[in-house]
């Protein structure tokens, strides 16, 4: 792999690592302030963090595509180390929507 390639590729790893890793950042925010009851506030959270994330998903739906069309993405540890950011962060997410329910449930009483 050329140098060029290799710091084109790492910058992209970066630029996936550092949203997702923001947007995981707010899921978790979000948990927070619905654990103190602002329900609001989580849902704006979750809703700015998806907006990071997606800067994230868009620089990984680039390199899929490139390969997609037949142009070769060598992998790279920081590649790998981003793609698995990408997935916790959305499994954070998931997770963090089932607390967030289950703060709703028990601020109703638990109905």
């Amino acid at each position: 792999m050329e140098k060029e390639e290799f710091e084109k590729l790492a910058e992209i790893s970066f630029q996936i690592i550092a949203n997702v890793g923001t947007a995981k950042s707010m899921y978790i925010q979000a948990v927070q302030k619905a654990k103190e009851g602002d329900f609001e506030g989580a849902e704006k959270d979750i809703d700015e963090g998806d907006s990071i994330f997606v800067n994230g998903h868009h620089a990984h739906a680039d390199l899929v595509a490139k390969e997609a069309g037949g142009e070769a993405v060598v992998p790279i540890l920081l590649l790998v180390h981003a793609e698995d950011q990408l997935m916790a962060a959305e499994t954070v997410k998931i997770l963090c929507l089932e607390v967030i329910e289950l703060y709703k449930k028990l601020a109703e009483g638990g109905k």
